[in-house]
């Protein structure tokens, strides 16, 4: 059996899934192993059912790996907000993310401490407290 990969291409009328390639095994109730080629070997080969789409064998709906790019990090767009959790001895703050490639609906929540760390460079101007 074949199945295509979900790849989310930003824009009305793109493709969104690319394939077709063999899956090797089933792997728990929800997630399958594809066979991979060489050239997305940075990519998990183990997805979920909602990233996979049977294989309906038409070739104009077939995208090929050399017209696709696959960056090696994540990297973000915008800060699109910012809150505070109160717990009963600390309070946490947290951004939501909007990450490149992304639409808004799946803009993350991280903690800003963390983001700080791996992306200084978001957080130009820190409030100076005394």
């Amino acid at each position: 059996m074949k199945g295509v990969m979900r790849f989310g291409k930003k824009g009305k009328l793109s493709p969104r899934y690319i394939g077709p390639y063999r899956i090797s095994k089933r792997v728990g109730n929800v997630a399958y192993e594809l066979e991979l080629p060489s050239e997305l070997e940075a990519v998990h080969p183990v997805f979920h059912i909602s990233m996979l789409k049977k294989c309906m064998c038409d070739p104009s709906l077939i995208i090929h790996t050399h017209s696709i790019s696959i960056k090696d990090s994540v990297s973000y767009e915008e800060i699109l907000d910012r809150q505070v959790c109160k717990l009963r001895t600390k309070e946490v703050a947290s951004v939501n993310i909007l990450w490149r490639n992304q639409f808004v609906e799946e803009a993350t929540w991280e903690a800003e401490e963390n983001m700080k760390k791996r992306y200084p460079h978001l957080f130009p101007f820190e409030e100076i407290t005394n």
